[in-house]
């Protein structure tokens, strides 16, 4: 069995993004598609939060070691400030130096045939990029998301660095990976030179897991006689901006389209709970709004399965990437409302997999009218994704798009 040396930040017991499912998924399908998973990540420490639940799905004997690590906003700040060097590219950099020592120790103990390393953070492709150059093994650099975009970082050296990083990877690495077509065509336009070893390789959901799922979503509707609509996950303040949203609720109130203990906007695991309950007080729409606490993931699973449908919220600004709760919302089968711009990938994927009740983040209007449009149909109408979309976007089955990949290096190499 051929081994693959993976360097990632986010694994278990990580807490709060959904980028563990990445990362883990991966390490449970790759065995049965003739690759051994090697994991190098971050010593707990440096979590800020953490949860036992996902250890479970860590397949026994799994290699894992857990580099030395600190947080700089926690473990190097005075008084809540802290030099700004020791936070760039990310508050984990210091991960770096004894992760490419622990690589490379495990590259002499294992021998594995490829480097791969996801961001974020940046540091893991800097760790990763110092294992290629040592060992000279071909490397895989999964991006998944952009890294400097406009505007972002907001701060101009950390900006600076995270342009010079990914040039670096790009040029250096075998392959570059990232989860949407736009944000791969966006690099092979930053870098002609490299455009031939730029890929896709989007996020997935993973089967079994919803399989354990279904057995808790047994219960029933979330609120029996009351219309549920469930966003899960993270609500930014920029890129999955609500206000929108509350004032088209506020229009459909006014109008009598709508009423008290007949819908529910159920938002779980936000994180921004004070932006929506204000929002929800100042647009006079408290009682349509439900602001809950994160669960475990099995939990957010059979949510999403309970739920009368499902909302997806990203803004024009995050046009090249895609929520990775979208594709487990194929998977559910239930009614996906998309609040997001017509022309981005998330709208792109939802309409290829059979789903266009689409309208706009940042228009009221369009909100309310598409709100008020299946209401009169009925959300029964909005069937779930088409069964060839949802197939295909299995975790396994992009295991075995990082495999066909890995072979393919392998082969080069050889």
């Amino acid at each position: 069995m051929k081994r693959l040396l993976m360097v990632a930040y986010h694994f278990p017991p990580l807490a709060g993004s959904s980028g563990i499912q990445r990362t883990l998924r991966f390490v449970q399908h790759l065995p049965s598609f003739g690759w051994q998973p090697l994991v190098l990540t971050a010593q707990e420490r440096a979590y800020e939060r953490t949860s036992s639940d996902l250890l479970q799905d860590i397949p026994e004997g799994t290699v894992v070691r857990r580099a030395f690590a600190l947080d700089a906003a926690r473990h190097l700040s005075i008084a809540g400030r802290y030099i700004g060097a020791t936070a760039r590219p990310d508050r984990w950099v210091s991960w770096k130096f004894d992760g490419v020592r622990q690589g490379m120790k495990m590259i002499r103990e294992f021998s594995p045939q490829a480097i791969w390393s996801t961001y974020p953070f940046a540091t893991a492709h800097l760790i990763a990029g110092e294992l290629a150059r040592r060992s000279g093994l071909p490397w895989v650099a999964d991006f998944r998301d952009p890294m400097a975009q406009e505007g972002y970082p907001a701060e101009h050296i950390t900006r600076q660095q995270f342009l010079r990083i990914e040039a670096d990877v790009v040029r250096r690495a075998s392959l570059s990976l990232f989860t949407t077509p736009g944000a791969a065509e966006e690099y092979r336009r930053r870098y002609p030179e490299a455009a031939h070893k730029i890929g896709v390789l989007e996020n997935g959901y993973d089967e079994e897991t919803f399989a354990q799922a279904t057995e808790l979503a047994a219960e029933g509707p979330l609120n029996p006689g009351c219309f549920t609509l469930l966003h899960s996950g993270i609500v930014y303040p920029s890129e999955r901006d609500p206000t929108h949203l509350m004032q088209a609720l506020r229009q459909l109130h006014e109008r009598g389209e709508i009423q008290p203990g007949k819908l529910k906007v159920r938002f779980r695991a936000a994180v921004a709970e004070e932006l929506l309950h204000r929002l929800a007080q100042e647009h006079s729409v408290a009682d349509y709004v439900e602001v809950l606490p994160a669960v475990s993931y099995r939990e957010a699973l059979a949510e999403m399965l309970r739920a009368d449908a499902l909302l997806i919220m990203q803004a024009s600004n995050c046009n090249q990437q895609i929520p990775a709760k979208l594709y487990e919302y194929l998977r559910s089968g239930r009614p996906i409302l998309a609040l997001t711009d017509q022309v981005g990938d998330t709208a792109n994927t939802l309409r290829r997999a059979g789903i266009d009740a689409i309208a706009d983040l940042d228009n009221a209007t369009f909100i309310a009218t598409l709100f008020q449009k299946l209401f009169h149909q009925g959300f029964d109408a909005q069937v779930g994704a088409q069964a060839d979309a949802v197939s295909a976007a299995s975790r396994r089955q992009r295991t075995f798009e990082l495999t066909d990949h890995l072979r393919r290096l392998s082969a080069e190499a050889a």
